[in-house]
């Protein structure tokens, strides 16, 4: 496999770039505004656990998958709202003065941007939890299941062992 180190032809006696530096990264004020946008659209597990675990009421979390999903395994006070119903249910379920925060399987499913855009277009304020309920299991956090509550220890490839805190 052959890999291209500069997107950009290098002057005679120039060290070629890395891939990493072929695009070069944005200007500051450009980075710091797309970092802010990014904290405004998502959320990640350890900061829902947190704050929940604090006792937070100023968000509500929304799992968008299905119900045998959701009896496998869903975060204690989640609201469950599968994402096809989200337009028929959503003002039943959530008020719309309260931020939700959205998740569905883990990283390889669009199923919480979906349910996240479906909510958007509703007017609700909405972040999506990065991770989903796969990275809130791995984190080792108590799910609750239709048998009752459930905790599996924390992967150490995804959380610190015997820590709350993922040092971010």
């Amino acid at each position: 496999m052959t890999t291209t180190t500069s997107a950009l032809p290098q002057p005679a006696g120039t060290p070629a770039l890395s891939p990493v530096l072929a695009m070069p990264p944005a200007a500051p004020a450009d980075a710091a505004a797309y970092f802010a946008a990014r904290l405004a659209f998502h959320t990640d597990v350890a900061d829902v656990h947190a704050s929940l675990a604090a006792g937070a009421t100023d968000f509500v979390v929304v799992d968008s998958r299905s119900t045998p999903s959701w009896d496998q395994g869903h975060i204690p006070g989640a609201v469950h709202l599968p994402t096809a119903q989200i337009p028929r249910l959503a003002a039943e379920f959530l008020d719309p003065a309260v931020p939700v925060v959205v998740h569905c399987w883990g990283p390889g499913c669009d199923g919480a941007t979906r349910a996240a855009l479906a909510l958007a277009r509703l007017g609700y304020r909405v972040k999506e939890m990065i991770g989903g309920i796969e990275y809130w299991i791995r984190e080792g956090y108590a799910v609750d299941t239709w048998e009752g509550p459930r905790q599996l220890p924390a992967d150490p490839l995804t959380a610190p062992v015997g820590s709350d805190d993922c040092g971010c």
